[in-house]
């Protein structure tokens, strides 16, 4: 089977085996007209329906801040006021907010703006935790799995950390009737061709409703500084192959395909994802949430340019859909 054929097959079934898959992506990280072949799939298909981490708690350089319920309430104020429907409380695994303090937060969004949803990104927690804050009417979680081989797993996290409890947590969420969002790093340290394919294997198990994925971009105090960052065509590539296999998926063009390339996130939707996040923290401490190094924190990025986004998006064929961009199964 060639190069056209599996492009085609994985257009029309959404799914390869193996070995073709390998084949696919191998083809494609190298071939321009390839990727370009798999994008126009892909975009046919989106049209038709932490050791790595530059906020690890070892780095003594981050500015570390909170946001105060007041603070969230005003960033969702000003964000609704710009058309926006769905908002991400996002964060580290900070105890200092209890389960009920969060609850709180969530309730008081859902009762001020009912029409939007609420989306969550808060690390690993317990499952009375996340059916509390389900209760209280979180909508959505993203948790990348990041990568699903344990070895690799282990190579990237502090050992306390595991990829079986990563894993427990988003099945107790899907469970609890979370729409539910993985993903993984492109071209993270050490990883292979196997990893790759065993990151599709297990998305494909999962079935979330949103995958987020992005190029690894070093961190200058962080243990992987010196590695390479991952490639722009690798990342198109997968973005296209996810596509394809889940036709109605949630498939952000990241922040962090903006920071490689200028039009990153551009080349993004071009490549079949179908989802932007502007940033709605207070501007003050935008440049404090510095998972990498040169990470967007205004311009495009911030919310306040949400006409110089929908321009660009303009300029592709693309508008902005200012609803709650919820899933549908059907």
């Amino acid at each position: 089977m060639d190069i056209k054929q599996l492009i085609h097959t994985l257009q029309h079934t959404h799914q390869l085996q193996p070995e073709q898959m390998q084949t696919l992506l191998t083809a494609a990280f190298s071939d321009a007209v390839i990727r370009a072949e798999l994008a126009q799939a892909a975009q046919q298909t989106a049209q038709a329906d932490c050791y790595y981490c530059g906020i690890r708690r070892s780095n003594t350089e981050a500015v570390r801040y909170r946001l105060t319920e007041e603070q969230i309430l005003s960033c969702c104020e000003q964000g609704y006021a710009l058309g926006f429907r769905t908002f991400v409380l996002q964060g580290g695994e900070d105890l200092i907010y209890s389960d009920t303090d969060l609850a709180a937060i969530i309730s008081a969004i859902k009762q001020a703006y009912p029409d939007c949803a609420v989306t969550l990104s808060i690390g690993e927690r317990s499952r009375e935790a996340y059916q509390l804050w389900k209760k209280a009417g979180a909508d959505r979680y993203l948790l990348r799995h990041e990568t699903a081989d344990s070895e690799h797993y282990a190579r990237l996290h502090p050992a306390e950390l595991k990829l079986s409890n990563r894993k427990r947590c988003l099945r107790d969420l899907k469970e609890l009737g979370y729409q539910v969002g993985t993903g993984f790093m492109v071209g993270s340290p050490w990883q292979t061709m196997a990893n790759l394919l065993e990151d599709l294997a297990f998305i494909r198990e999962l079935q979330p409703q949103m995958i987020g994925i992005g190029p690894f971009i070093p961190h200058h105090a962080t243990p992987f500084k010196n590695y390479p960052a991952g490639t722009l065509e690798q990342t198109l590539t997968l973005l296209s192959v996810l596509r394809l296999m889940f036709p109605k998926v949630l498939l952000p063009a990241t922040t962090a395909l903006g920071t490689i390339v200028p039009n990153g996130r551009e080349l993004g939707i071009l490549a079949g994802a179908n989802v932007v996040m502007p940033n709605l923290s207070p501007a003050d401490v935008r440049q404090n949430y510095l998972l990498y190094d040169n990470k967007l924190c205004s311009g495009a990025e911030a919310a306040e340019a949400k006409n110089d986004l929908a321009a660009r998006l303009h300029s592709i064929g693309y508008e902005i859909a200012e609803g709650r961009g919820d899933y549908k199964e059907s």
